[in-house]
């Protein structure tokens, strides 16, 4: 489908984050549904605090040294939208953001005086909220690099289901019954092969993904639109 202008004009977009995100992944969610018409909320679990400053993610040796030299600070962002405070229904798209952000969004706090058990992985807050998202098929959810991660807790939600990620999660998803769907040999970044679309779901492969993967969510929301408004 072709991009067009304000073509998601007062839709809602939620995009769950957490510590070592991505900045410029971020920046384009924000700058380019911007462009689209959609409203980008930006929330997480901020533990009953107003809001939480968030640190992004240093991937290599030589950015530490970078930073150390420079006595620059690492890029941060300030969310105030906890996501436990919010009815998910009333976005087109919740987005799991890439990285590590996945892996402490799992974070779960066991019961006072029991033990830790597997059956509790699925109580974790965010698991339970994106688990809300894929009840409603209404809603895009799309999950881009290491996003898969938060749906393992609860592999019936991946069962069946087409993906792409990350090759650091595709043993979870394998094991959760996901239908990996690999990438284009040498694939550059934001080649649409990089995207995998099973109907309500939109999974990408890698951070720098990110752009092609906003126009395939972009795509679904205006294409659940035209069905319901077929349907009607």
């Amino acid at each position: 489908m072709t991009m067009t202008s304000r073509m998601l004009e007062g839709k809602k977009i939620a995009i769950l984050v957490e510590t070592e995100y991505i900045p410029y992944e971020i920046a384009a969610y924000q700058t380019r549904f911007s462009e689209l018409g959609a409203t980008v909320h930006l929330m997480s679990r901020l533990s009953g605090n107003q809001s939480i400053r968030f640190v992004a993610d240093v991937d290599s040796v030589e950015e530490a040294d970078r930073i150390n030299r420079q006595k620059t600070s690492l890029a941060t962002l300030e969310v105030n939208i906890d996501f436990q405070n919010v009815d998910v229904n009333e976005y087109a798209a919740v987005i799991m953001a890439a990285n590590y952000t996945s892996v402490r969004l799992r974070y779960f706090e066991p019961p006072p005086g029991q033990q830790i058990s597997p059956e509790m992985t699925r109580t974790a807050p965010a698991v339970q909220f994106f688990a809300k998202a894929m009840a409603n098929r209404r809603i895009i959810k799309g999950l881009l690099c290491h996003g898969l991660w938060l749906l393992t807790p609860m592999p019936e939600l991946l069962r069946g289901r087409r993906v792409i990620c990350h090759e650091v999660v595709l043993a979870d998803i394998a094991n959760a019954g996901a239908i990996y769907v690999p990438p284009p040999v040498n694939s550059p970044p934001n080649d649409p092969g990089n995207i995998v679309v099973d109907r309500d779901l939109v999974t990408g492969r890698a951070g720098h993904d990110v752009y092609a993967f906003i126009d395939a969510i972009a795509d679904q929301i205006v294409s659940q639109d035209q069905g319901l408004a077929g349907a009607a």
